[in-house]
C-alpha cells in the first residue's frame, strides 16, 4: 500500500469530522439512511403506490412534502465517496481491483462480498443504524447500546473468523 496515513492522525482528523457534523449538521455520522432514502425513492418510481401506503415503511419518507433526496445524509455519503476518492488519488493509491486470498477464485469472493453486504444491510435496517453510525455516533455518545453493539460485532467476526480464513490464505 502506497502512502498510508498514521492511524493516529487519521484517527483525530475522523474524530474532528466527527464533532464538525455535531456541530454543523445536528447529527453523527453513519451511511445505512442514505441507502434507505435511495431505496424508498427509487421504489416510488416504480410503485407509488406501495411507497407511499399509509404505515408503510417507506411512507415516512414521503410525509413532509419535500424531495426525500434532499437530506443531510445523502449530502454526507456523497461527500464521503468524494473525499476518498480524493484522497486515494492524491496518494497515488487509485486502482480498481479485486482483492482476495490466494485460494479463492473473483466470483467467489464477489459472492461473499455481497453476501456480507446484504447481511450488514438488513442488521442496520434492525439495528437503526450501521456499524458506522452505531459505532461512531453512538459510541462518542456514551451510548451503552451501541458499546454493546460493537462488542457483538467484534465477536461475531472473531467466532466466524476460523471458518472462513482460508478465504485469504
Amino acid at each position: 500500500m502506497k502512502n498510508p496515513w498514521n492511524p493516529y492522525l487519521a484517527g483525530i482528523f475522523l474524530g474532528l469530522v466527527l464533532l464538525l457534523a455535531y456541530v454543523w449538521v445536528g447529527h453523527g455520522i453513519g451511511a445505512s439512511g442514505a441507502s434507505s432514502i435511495v431505496g424508498a425513492v427509487a421504489l416510488k418510481s416504480i410503485l407509488p403506490g406501495h411507497a407511499l401506503a399509509k404505515g408503510g415503511y417507506f411512507a415516512h419518507y414521503f410525509t413532509d412534502g419535500q424531495n426525500a433526496l434532499n437530506d443531510w445524509i445523502i449530502f454526507m455519503t456523497i461527500g464521503t465517496f468524494t473525499g476518498g476518492l480524493i484522497s486515494s488519488l492524491l496518494a497515488g493509491r487509485y486502482k480498481a481491483e479485486i482483492i482476495k486470498g490466494l485460494h479463492t477464485t473473483r466470483s467467489r469472493r464477489l459472492l461473499l462480498a455481497l453476501l456480507g453486504g446484504v447481511v450488514m444491510g438488513v442488521g442496520a435496517r434492525i439495528g437503526r443504524g450501521c456499524t458506522s453510525g452505531q459505532a461512531l455516533s453512538g459510541g462518542a455518545l456514551l451510548s451503552v447500546g451501541s458499546w454493546i453493539f460493537m462488542m457483538a460485532v467484534f465477536a461475531g467476526a472473531y467466532s466466524l473468523a476460523f471458518f472462513v480464513r482460508k478465504e485469504w490464505l
